[in-house]
């Protein structure tokens, strides 16, 4: 006899039988070493688990109205029992008997009359196996929760970090004001519309179009090492002073490029960030900064910020100029179809023109 501690869990077995004398002799055979359940019926069975989900199941085949294999066919097909062995003890001994209830998902198949030392020995061994198979699922578990943990604190540390660089290039530029949320709004109109169109929809899976969204943004990073004088003129700036200018696009390139090589494989959405920042000034036919890049050899994220930067800017008011009506910004935005402006973004930007026209409403200075 096995002694248990006070309030020690035992392993529970549901025994099912129709005969009595089958269950008088499971009963004190097991009840040393487990807590034992009885049903003298396959419904009585199924009622006994939904009660209480044992570890392990000694499953007569031969009764009446619902037999043994009806019963674990019904085990199997519900998700909460389907791991719980099942072994077959029965008076049905032939080869082909043991076949199908093994294909049929039994865990083992015991013939009547019972060994009782065999019968232990299987029930130990199942039961044993059943301990490491729910060892390892709760392990799993655990490790894909502590997987998901973990994700989330990347995502925060990105999102952070993208807030306190956004925060500084705003800082520094106030003109910008709504700037960096309404860009990022549009280019995520234009994003889900582009990933609709086969031209694009492989390059704009969930994940890259996420990224490319949280990376718009930084696409005016590189400013925060512009001079003084000349972000905050209060006028036009003179060409000398506009090449200057122009090189916040490699500036925040290379602030990018640092980070990137310090978080290494967390870095992908400041690799977007790369392409956005160092590219959204390009052009179509090849005219752009600071690479001189045309065509599809301008990043696809690039060509997405190019319209929301350009469209915006028309709109916004600055020192040396007033801001463009909705409908000048746009009959600009359409002169640069296939010359500034990739053609087929260019287009489904036009046909979103009533979206972009109320975020900047929305989000206006």
């Amino acid at each position: 006899m096995q002694a248990f501690l006070p309030g020690e869990r035992r392993e529970s077995i549901l025994c099912v039988d129709d005969t009595p004398a089958n269950l008088q002799l499971l009963h004190p055979l097991l009840k040393d070493s487990y807590r034992v359940r009885l049903a003298n019926s396959g419904a009585a069975a199924l009622e006994a688990v939904e009660r209480e989900t044992p570890d392990l199941i000694l499953l007569d085949i031969m009764m009446p109205g619902m037999d043994g294999y009806e019963v674990l066919r019904r085990l199997k097909a519900d998700p909460r029992f389907n791991a719980v062995p099942v072994i077959f003890f029965t008076a049905m001994s032939s080869p082909e008997d043991e076949e199908r209830g093994l294909l049929a998902g039994a865990a083992d198949f015991v013939t009547k009359p019972i060994v009782p030392p065999v019968l232990l020995a299987r029930v130990r061994s199942h039961l044993a196996s059943k301990q490491w198979r729910d060892f390892l699922l709760n392990r799993n578990q655990w490790l894909e929760a502590e997987v998901e943990r973990r994700l989330n604190e990347i995502n925060r540390m990105q999102d952070t970090s993208i807030l306190v660089m956004t925060s500084l290039a705003e800082f520094r530029d106030e003109d910008t004001g709504n700037h960096i949320r309404r860009t990022q709004l549009f280019v995520e109109l234009l994003a889900n519309d582009a990933r609709q169109k086969n031209a694009f929809a492989s390059a704009l899976d969930d994940e890259t179009l996420h990224l490319i969204v949280k990376s718009a943004p930084l696409h005016d990073i590189g400013k925060i090492a512009i001079p003084d004088h000349i972000l905050l003129k209060p006028g036009k700036l003179t060409d000398e002073e506009f090449a200057i200018m122009k090189t916040h696009t490699v500036k925040g390139y290379n602030i990018l490029t640092r980070a990137v090589q310090n978080l290494a494989d967390s870095g992908r959405y400041l690799e977007i960030a790369c392409q956005i920042t160092r590219s959204h000034h390009e052009k179509w036919d090849g005219s752009g900064y600071p690479d001189g890049l045309s065509g599809e050899a301008i990043p696809l994220p690039a060509r997405l910020m190019a319209l929301a930067d350009v469209y915006d800017a028309l709109r916004s008011a600055r020192p040396y100029k007033k801001p463009f009506s909705h409908e000048q910004a746009l009959s600009l935005i359409r002169e640069g179809q296939g010359r500034h402006f990739d053609p087929r973004l260019c287009a489904l930007f036009l046909d979103r023109e009533k979206d972009i026209a109320n975020v900047h409403k929305r989000l206006h200075d």
